[in-house]
């Protein structure tokens, strides 16, 4: 990539928030720092938006989404998806690097996203012109024709994590384009920069004015007023739990829809007839990809008695083999955590998990040495000896942690997996077929992998259970959240 084409340089300059078509600044003047959480070093200032920009977003959405927007047809939306899935594939080493500056990830990694979010975005220009209703017939004397028409909810408040900014972004903006809806998104403070990347190649793209509007700020002052505001049709959130309850009670004001992926304690079971070989390395990343911080993350890992013994030791070996460092580097494996905040989190749940006498095999510390000393890095740990009322084995941490659980049989096994307030994820690891329809059928969870992990494709649903939210992203599921169902009755003379 050559420097004419980079477009936002991480260079700690002060950039503007996009609403409506423009570059605007926060109505206060405020602004807030983001940092590189490998380094401590500030990579740029971002607006400061409170309820006041919240409001001009919103009203910029739903000028748009009852103007020219509402006269778009399919075919058009689904070019304009197709121009924006070409720009970021002309601009993904800029947009990986964005991402891995912003909050750590392993630069292999966001490259390696490219073929997800490419996918993403040219499966909702598919979908773009698959929208329809249905004609159905009715009971009623006479001749009355009836049918349903699918229509765009309307203007949409996303709000999104941290943890994977542009495959959150177009897992958000996406459906509302094919749709036909407007979106407000309104990024975490913690790593804003990506979004507003995206906002900028969705611009040239070709993206009217007021459709797609990237509002930055904290939770408190802009993501709240979003979920509050009664100009908004629809709600769709990543994150936490407790912040997925609020947002529902921010809801009741004027009965929006809301979709929620909350957070997750996922199950990973390793039956006594695992393929050790194959499961050690996809076990270990399920929980210490992207260091720990996704919702999938599969931290409770409950071992066949048999076997307990042997793959912890393996476990443990491959996670003190992992490199870690500056997620710049082509060959790091184990990237920092996103902020000192959450840090200190994670070392919080290190102590407790000593405190309650789990024995820590490998990790369980912060790297305080060399080139690690000024970022937020965290060894990858795997505890033995975890009981299921300790705090590492009930609460979602959000690091590079595992809890090694044994058990005795299969039953016993997916009971404990299930008895958890979060059911967002499991993994099971068998040779046996009938065993692995029998297992993914009883795990109560939105997403069940045998023999693999963290696969995800833009056909398929993907969700929580229980307090790890409700609706759907990917598949026909996620479009049937952005649109109302409309019935229509004719009378014929």
């Amino acid at each position: 990539m050559t420097k004419a084409e980079i477009r936002f340089p991480i260079d700690g300059r002060t950039r503007k928030m996009f609403v409506d078509g423009a570059w605007v600044e926060a109505r206060s003047g405020k602004v807030f720092e983001t940092r590189n959480p490998a380094t401590g070093e500030v990579i740029g200032r971002v607006p400061r938006a409170d309820e006041a920009d919240i409001g001009l977003a919103v009203t910029a959405a739903r000028r748009a989404f009852e103007g020219p927007w509402s006269r778009f047809k399919p075919f058009e939306r689904q070019a304009l998806l197709l121009r924006i899935a070409d720009l970021f594939e002309k601009h993904w080493e800029e947009i990986s690097q964005s991402d891995t500056a912003d909050m750590g990830m392993p630069i292999v990694r966001t490259r390696a996203n490219k073929l997800r979010v490419l996918g993403m975005l040219r499966y909702y220009a598919g979908m773009a012109t698959a929208i329809h209703g249905q004609t159905i017939d009715n009971s009623l004397p006479g001749d009355i024709v009836s049918f349903t028409r699918k229509e765009p909810v309307g203007v949409v408040g996303a709000i999104i994590p941290w943890n994977a900014p542009t495959a959150a972004s177009v897992w958000k903006i996406g459906p509302a384009l094919a749709t036909g809806c407007t979106i407000v998104l309104k990024p975490s403070e913690e790593a804003p920069l990506t979004p507003l990347l995206i906002a900028d190649l969705m611009n040239e793209a070709g993206v009217p004015p007021g459709v797609v509007n990237v509002v930055t700020g904290t939770g408190p002052e802009a993501g709240a007023p979003l979920a509050e505001h009664s100009g908004v049709d629809k709600i769709v959130f990543t994150g936490s739990t407790a912040t997925g309850q609020a947002i529902v009670r921010a809801s009741a004001g004027n009965l929006k829809r809301v979709s929620l992926e909350l957070g997750g304690k996922s199950p990973v079971i390793v039956c006594a007839d695992a393929d050790l070989d194959k499961a050690v390395p996809i076990a270990a990343m399920a929980a210490f990809a992207n260091s720990g911080q996704i919702c999938i993350a599969g931290s409770r890992l409950f071992v066949a008695r048999t076997i307990h013994d042997e793959l912890v030791e393996r476990l443990g070996k491959f996670a003190a083999a992992l490199k870690i460092g500056d997620g710049a580097d082509p060959t790091t494996e184990i990237g920092p955590l996103v902020s000192e905040r959450q840090l200190d989190k994670v070392e919080g749940f290190l102590r407790s998990g000593r405190d309650e006498g789990a024995k820590v095999v490998t990790g369980g510390n912060r790297l305080r040495e060399g080139a690690l000393a000024k970022g937020n890095f965290v060894a990858p740990t795997v505890f033995a000896g975890v009981s299921d009322n300790m705090q590492i084995a009930r609460d979602e941490i959000f690091g590079p942690v595992i809890s090694a659980l044994p058990f005795d049989t299969l039953d016993e096994a997916v009971t404990r997996a299930n008895a958890t307030p979060y059911g967002l994820a499991a993994g099971v690891f068998t040779r046996d077929v009938s065993k692995a329809h029998l297992i993914s059928r009883s795990l109560r969870a939105g997403s069940v992998w045998v023999n693999t992990y963290h696969a995800i494709d833009p056909a398929l649903p993907f969700g929580g259970y229980k307090m790890s939210g409700y609706g759907r992203e990917g598949g026909t599921e996620q479009l049937d959240e952005y649109l109302n169902t409309k019935g229509v009755w004719i009378k014929l003379d």
